[in-house]
């Protein structure tokens, strides 16, 4: 196996976005386009072939797009979804900070307490108090997730990445991954449903409307969300895992009756009796036919009589005696052994089949 650079992030390729809202132009050509709250997702990618994809899969129309401040022409369509199925990859998909951006980039990243860039306390913090995230996005940084999740009915293997700069989304988010995370350890992948949730607070006397993205676990009951890592499989098809287990077919029985038939000594028929009883074929007091079979079979061998044919051998030798029932006096044996009780038979070759 190759080396790997061990402090470089190992990130699956980004295949597009997934949005939450789009911008419309401006009455006024010389101001900036409109940001629009969306009731369904939004996905864009730089490759056409992805979009039109997602416009068929979701519904919606394809169409070019530059985002603000770039001059790079992306696509977009507008889904008529307003819920995704999606699987989270492996480790953790969530990645949350408060930033600030301007003409030259990233100016700020902080996680709540040190401003990442400058390696400062917040700023945020420091300037307005504890309050500052209430303050108007032009003063404060913003609350920013990143999320990357999977589409398994797109093509081709890579993620998506869905970013928030919702406050209170932001903590709706964390929530529900590290549910997923508390039960995986990261070490599996999970299926989720994903779907733009409107909510409404009120404080300082003043109704706020935002849009909250829930991501919650998609499997058929909770203890499965909850019961560990789960397979693949299980993540690209989620209802298997409530779905019976198939019993395995029973084992065929082995043909006991012509085992015997085919041993040349009464103790060979004893050990085929023997490996009957071993699975519970037989009666071990030999009051089954089958023990009843294999002891005349038994017999049969010991009078030197073919059990395959009923054909007696003439060996020049004499036999057991046979009583006047015409059956041959029994062994005693330990509890192991066959039954000692072997049926009285009226002809020699009563065993052959």
């Amino acid at each position: 196996m190759g080396s790997r650079i061990m402090t470089m992030k190992r990130q699956a390729a980004e295949l597009g976005r997934i949005r939450t809202g789009y911008s419309r132009p401006h009455s006024d050509p010389n101001k900036r386009p409109v940001p629009v709250k969306s009731m369904t997702f939004v996905l864009s990618s730089h490759s056409r072939d992805y979009v039109a994809a997602a416009a068929e899969l979701y519904g919606g129309t394809v169409e070019q797009w530059t985002p603000q401040n770039q001059s790079v022409t992306q696509f977009r369509v507008i889904t008529e979804a307003s819920e995704l199925r999606a699987i989270l990859p492996q480790g953790d998909p969530l990645s949350q900070s408060y930033e600030m951006w301007s003409g030259g980039g990233c100016a700020r990243r902080c996680d709540g307490e040190t401003e990442q860039l400058a390696r400062r306390p917040c700023l945020c913090l420091a300037q307005y108090g504890d309050d500052w995230h209430l303050r108007s996005a032009r003063e404060v940084c913003k609350p920013t997730s990143r999320i990357n999740v999977m589409l398994p009915d797109l093509p081709d293997l890579g993620v998506w990445r869905l970013e928030s700069k919702s406050y209170y989304a932001a903590d709706a988010m964390a929530g529900g991954i590290d549910t997923v995370l508390a039960a995986t350890e990261g070490r599996s992948m999970m299926p989720v449903r994903m779907w733009i949730e409107q909510r409404t607070r009120v404080a300082g006397g003043q109704t706020k409307n935002f849009p909250v993205v829930m991501v919650v676990p998609s499997l058929p009951k909770l203890r499965h969300a909850l019961n560990g890592p789960i397979s693949t499989a299980a993540a690209l098809d989620p209802s298997s895992l409530d779905r019976p287990a198939i019993a395995a077919a029973p084992a065929e029985r082995p043909d006991y009756l012509a085992e015997a038939r085919a041993c040349r000594t009464a103790d060979e028929v004893r050990q085929v009796w023997r490996r009957a009883n071993e699975a519970g074929a037989v009666d071990p007091k030999g009051g089954d036919e089958l023990s009843q079979q294999l002891m005349q079979i038994a017999r049969d061998v010991e009078a030197g009589v073919d059990p395959r044919t009923g054909v007696v051998e003439d060996d020049g030798q004499d036999g057991d005696e046979l009583d006047a029932d015409g059956a041959v006096e029994a062994e005693i044996v330990e509890d192991t052994e066959p039954p000692t009780a072997w049926p009285a038979v009226a002809q020699p070759g009563g065993g052959a089949s």
